[in-house]
């Protein structure tokens, strides 16, 4: 930690570059007058770092917080600080690209008004997604309703977009409530941002579906006159992306897949696995296609970079971090270490901790590199024992009665505390709290030592873990969520997702001597399609051949989607027994929005 530099202030200066002006103030609201944004709550951030802050996660902080509107070069603007991602604006010919409409219509429609107030009432003329993750694409309908512009992502970013969001939506959403920290006051002793940006805004998720598809690296287009260079990079920072240059401004948009901090490999929220062996291999693609014909790099978060030679610096240190990570990984697994040792004996290079955009402050070396481990080989580590151990309420409650009892237990906590050893007693407490979930002592106990943690962590969104859990276990409601499934994702759910959201949801025990087949025909695509309960599992299938079916449906694809929803079956076209929907509901299950995280 003495070893960073301090000192140096390129990034704030990079960070203020370009400045034209702020949102006064920085509160972007609802229809209904609810605050969804607020930038201003971090104005603390303007004094020094207080003792319940780690020193590099407060300058990041700093950095991020910076709002308003800036001059990335001639014609090519960004809105930052008005929600967790940027907006980027293009000007062309007639009127303005839009690059990366935010999470929130609301703080996207903002986020244009700063723009236009002060450089013309220009019409929106394209739109660009520059990957399928929601704070890229839910601000859409915000700045444009998509009639007649080209809106342009990378190839299967629908498919992506939309499936992240509802398969495990419900778990993501609720785990994302600790990554972000978004029930945390706006304090030093509370939430700082998460790294990446800020925070996430709460106002309304939308999508527009794009009507152009890039599908290869060096596929170039033009938009309302500018040229646009395409790098396609699946796999990367989300399994839809893409880089792309505007050779005519020098300039060099690398989305998600170059910023300012060390990224994901698996987001704390959950996703899928990222793979750090291709995302390397793409940044040295890219430095190959376009280093030598940008003079700016800048990205879908944080600041841009100016000049070839830093640009070539930050993508090659950007490349050298994944690439050493996933290598590295890969070297120890192959010792036989597990995911939890390698984490532990991982030593980055010193020229890459000495760069501050290599730091953890939204992913980290420990859980970037388990979840490396657990890419290639799963969440067994080879030893038996792991095959079968109780699940977490049931072994707290032996290590507990082995260590005898729960007093036992907190008392050894306090030893450990004492110690500085905060790791080894919130593993105590949290065997505490499971086996005796109703002891205030150990709560409490644990809520201290979670807060202590927080406070010491360089990585936002651990500090938003540990905090949020303690503030649930001092017994604050966990409400709050934002809900990505917008009806524009639900529009946008093909029927083979629909039909998997459904068999999800399906109670297997509950199902088990169902046996039954519908047969759906979708009026408004032409299309046939099956669904069987078989065995507690709803099996689809497309174009089914033969009869038999229990059920047949003949209805609209939305109608669909109202239909396994709960909506009524008046005047619904059909052959068969109706009866069977009424089967169907009976076996299915809501997901539960506020499951329990810090308590049994």
């Amino acid at each position: 930690m003495a070893d960073l530099p301090f000192h140096d202030r390129t990034d704030f200066d990079n960070a203020e570059r370009g400045f034209v002006a702020k949102l006064t103030p920085a509160v972007v609201k609802a229809a209904d007058g609810k605050v969804i944004w607020d930038n201003d709550s971090y104005d603390f951030l303007d004094a020094d770092c207080p003792p319940t802050a780690h020193p590099s996660l407060w300058r990041q902080a700093q950095l991020c917080a910076k709002q308003g509107l800036f001059e990335v070069t001639d014609g090519i603007y960004q809105v930052r600080g008005l929600d967790l991602s940027n907006m980027t604006l293009v000007e062309g010919q007639r009127g303005v690209i839009v690059v990366d409409p935010l999470i929130s219509t609301e703080c996207a429609a903002a986020a244009l008004r700063l723009y236009r107030d002060h450089r013309g009432d220009r019409p929106v003329t394209g739109l660009i997604y520059t990957h399928s993750h929601a704070d890229h694409f839910g601000g859409a309908r915000g700045v444009t309703d998509g009639d007649g512009i080209p809106v342009i992502a990378p190839a299967h970013f629908m498919e992506h977009a939309v499936s992240e969001n509802v398969y495990a939506g419900t778990a993501m959403n609720r785990r994302a409530l600790y990554m972000y920290g978004q029930l945390l006051p706006r304090t030093p002793e509370g939430q700082l941002g998460c790294g990446l940006g800020m925070g996430t805004s709460s106002g309304t998720v939308s999508l527009i579906p794009p009507t152009l598809d890039i599908t290869h690296t060096g596929q170039e287009e033009t938009v309302d006159g500018v040229r646009i260079v395409f790098q396609l990079t699946p796999g990367t920072e989300a399994p839809a992306e893409m880089n792309f240059l505007f050779p005519n401004r020098r300039a060099l948009c690398m989305a998600e897949n170059a910023t300012h901090n060390l990224h994901n490999v698996l987001t704390l929220r959950g996703a899928l696995v990222r793979d750090t062996r291709i995302w390397s291999r793409y940044l040295t693609e890219a430095i190959a296609l376009f280093a030598d014909h940008a003079d700016v790099a800048f990205a879908s978060h944080h600041w841009p970079t100016w000049g070839k030679d830093s640009i070539v610096t930050f993508l090659t240190q950007q490349r050298d971090l994944y690439a050493y990570l996933h290598d590295q990984t890969l070297r120890m697994l192959n010792r036989g270490m597990t995911g939890s040792e390698i984490a532990e004996a991982m030593q980055m290079p010193p020229a890459l901790e000495a760069a501050w955009h290599t730091h953890g402050y939204y992913g980290s070396v420990s859980h970037n590199v388990k979840a490396i481990y657990q890419r290639y080989l799963g969440w067994f580590d080879g030893n038996p024992v792991h095959l079968w151990e109780h699940p977490p309420v049931e072994q707290a409650r032996r290590y507990v009665e082995c260590l005898g009892g729960t007093s036992a237990v907190v008392r050894l906590a306090e030893r450990y505390i004492g110690e500085g050893d905060l790791r080894f007693a919130a593993t105590l407490l949290n065997h505490a709290v499971f086996a005796d979930q109703d002891n205030a002592q150990a709560r409490n106990m644990l809520a201290q030592v979670y807060t202590r943690m927080g406070h010491g962590a360089e990585n936002a969104t651990w500090r938003n873990f540990y905090l949020t859990g303690a503030m649930e276990l001092t017994g604050h409601p966990s409400a709050g969520m934002t809900k990505t499934t917008s009806p524009d994702m639900l529009r946008a759910l093909t029927p083979e997702q629909i039909f998997d959201s459904v068999a999800i949801r399906v109670h297997g025990p509950r199902a088990w001597n169902e046996r039954f087949t519908i047969d759906w025909h979708l009026t408004d695509t032409g299309k046939h399609h099956r669904t069987t309960m078989s065995n507690g599992a709803l099996i689809h299938q497309e174009s089914p051949s033969g009869d038999g079916a229990d059920l047949t449906l003949r209805l609209t694809r939305q109608r669909l989607l109202g239909l396994l929803n709960g909506e009524g079956t008046d005047g619904l076209d059909h052959d068969g027994d109706m009866a069977v929907l009424q089967r169907l509901h009976a076996v299915l299950e809501d997901p539960t929005p506020d499951f329990a995280i810090v308590t049994p």
